[in-house]
């Protein structure tokens, strides 16, 4: 088996950031520092260290989903930030699909299958995602369809996507790409200042009525809607 392979389906991380974290050199295998992309590992006899810790194989899969409160950052390490850590106790060495800022709230899945966690993350899956997002001053029909047809960004025009208006204030919003602060910076770009932003879907599981800071593991039937 290949090194980054074990780190994504052990729920380290996907694979091309466990191909990252090797070529910065903080994976080793039986204490020795690895740095050679595609080096092959026998699970059942080689130990993986990863920035020091060993990496147990992890024969269970878990897949759970967390409502994110605003003010926490979707990582499990930040220096001076709150993050989504503390509300996973006793669930170690999980991995997200898909980050949500600090000031967003909403559907994070998380999960130690490293291969859907890829597959949900690599944007040639492209998978939709939804959000609700509220914007400070009400947005007019005009302005909703320039955000579906697509907005000039750092990166590039956006794809088309899907919009839905809710209310004056108030509109949905189903992207297949994930750019970081997308929403609030195609917002920003039609002089919008976003309120709020909620993501209430990946791919086939929803947010439903789980309560903010609060965790749920997915059933057989929920994780076969989350498969590829």
């Amino acid at each position: 088996m290949r090194l980054q392979k074990y780190l994504s389906e052990n729920g380290i991380c996907s694979r091309r950031k466990a191909e990252e974290y090797i070529k910065n050199g903080e994976v080793s295998v039986n204490e020795k520092t690895i740095t050679e992309l595609g080096t092959k590992i026998d699970p059942q006899k080689d130990k993986i260290y990863f920035k020091g810790k060993l990496i147990k194989n992890q024969n269970k899969k878990i897949y759970l989903i967390l409502n994110k409160p605003k003010g926490y950052v979707t990582s499990f390490e930040h220096e001076g930030k709150k993050t989504i850590k503390e509300f996973l106790k006793g669930f170690p060495h999980l991995a997200y699909a898909g980050r949500l800022d600090e000031d967003s709230r909403g559907l994070v899945f998380l999960s130690n299958d490293g291969d859907l966690i890829n597959k949900l993350t690599h944007p040639r899956y492209e998978h939709e995602k939804e959000y609700i997002v509220e914007t400070e001053k009400p947005i007019t029909d005009f302005e909703l369809d320039l955000l579906t047809n697509g907005i000039e960004l750092e990166e590039g025009k956006t794809k088309k996507c899907k919009v839905y208006k809710i209310n004056d204030n108030k509109f949905g919003i189903i992207l297949e790409e994930g750019w970081n602060r997308q929403i609030r910076r195609m917002l920003a770009k039609i002089g919008h200042e976003t309120k709020d932003l909620e993501r209430i879907r990946i791919n086939n599981i929803r947010l439903d009525n789980l309560k903010e800071g609060k965790i749920k593991i997915l059933n057989e039937e929920e994780i076969k809607k989350m498969k590829i």
